[in-house]
């Protein structure tokens, strides 16, 4: 793949991310037939989850652009942390959703995952 080729599937797959993430944010109630603590243990996983892939891809976004891996990654903590506050803001926006601090904790807690990872995969080679 070119590099201009390798550019736009990085950005598309973070704005296809973005268009997941906005999707579940947009259901009124993403509760499960688990028991409340399983299901609650399991949407906060799905957090991390969710968060840890966004800043996988933010991170090859501007790998992709050239930018050298320690700018990458603070560039995907940061902009991954933004949109996880933008994230809750639009939860506040839809009937049956709250804003939660303690959900973009959760977030940062799986972006921090994600380059925490990179950063002991960086240091190995």
């Amino acid at each position: 793949m070119s590099r201009v080729g390798r550019i736009i599937f990085w950005w598309v797959a973070v704005f296809f991310w973005f268009m997941v993430i906005y999707y579940f944010s947009s259901q009124p109630s993403l509760k499960s037939d688990f028991q409340p603590f399983w299901d609650l243990i399991l949407r906060k996983i799905a957090h991390m989850a969710e968060f840890f892939v966004l800043a996988y891809l933010f991170f090859n976004a501007y790998r992709s652009l050239g930018l050298k891996v320690g700018r990458s990654l603070l560039l995907a903590f940061i902009f991954s942390l933004v949109y996880a506050f933008f994230d809750e803001w639009h939860q506040d926006q839809v009937l049956g959703r709250t804003k939660s601090i303690i959900d973009v904790v959760i977030d940062g807690l799986g972006i921090s995952v994600f380059i925490f990872l990179k950063l002991i995969q960086k240091s190995k080679n």
